[in-house]
């Protein structure tokens, strides 16, 4: 694949977007801006904080049709797939997988556990959290966006800018500012921007 990837670049042509991730042995997209650690989340809230970047949970699961849709048609994108490269720190969990949890209340679980304590229904489902968790707080009450679904290339942008520009805080609740930010979004990509 390597060397039809370099053979393809000589030649001014590039592999589809598809390729930019793999499917691991797992059954779920495996993308460069992803990061895989040992899923304990104060861990990764410090290591996201020391990189200058927000810590975000995307729990899949095999099979996902939204998933491959979301890696496949929106996280390829160059805009997308660099906000998640340099602005998130992204951790990956399985819905039904086995692999331990580390909660930020101390509480230790597999992920389908976890997935059951947090109460994630749906994949994919984006969690982002803030830069600083109280101590004692679970992942869900510390979550400032829990985000179900995959969506479009514009309301995916615009989620992502808006928790970067912590519109949670604020008076703007995110459906307000994706209809705000959309005709600009929009003009911007027109323009090549």
């Amino acid at each position: 694949m390597r060397f039809l990837a370099i053979l393809l670049t000589f030649l001014g042509f590039s592999l589809p977007a598809a390729a930019q991730s793999v499917m691991g042995d797992d059954g779920l997209h495996k993308a460069p801006w992803m990061h895989d650690t040992f899923k304990d989340m104060r861990e990764d809230l410090e290591e996201a904080r020391s990189a200058g970047k927000r810590l975000m949970v995307i729990w899949e699961q095999r099979g996902c049709i939204y998933c491959r849709r979301f890696h496949e048609e929106v996280a390829v994108k160059p805009r997308v797939r660099d906000m998640l490269s340099d602005e998130y720190f992204v951790v990956q969990m399985n819905l039904f997988g086995d692999v331990e949890v580390t909660d930020f209340d101390g509480e230790t679980l597999s992920e389908r556990d976890m997935a059951m304590k947090w109460g994630i229904l749906f994949t994919p489902t984006f969690m982002f959290f803030p830069p600083e968790v109280p101590e004692g707080v679970s992942a869900p009450e510390a979550a400032v966006v829990t985000m179900p679904g995959a969506f479009g290339y514009y309301t995916t942008v615009n989620l992502l800018r808006w928790v970067l520009d912590e519109g949670y805080l604020g008076e703007e609740n995110f459906q307000k500012y994706h209809a705000r930010m959309l005709p600009e979004l929009m003009a911007e990509e027109k323009a090549g921007g």
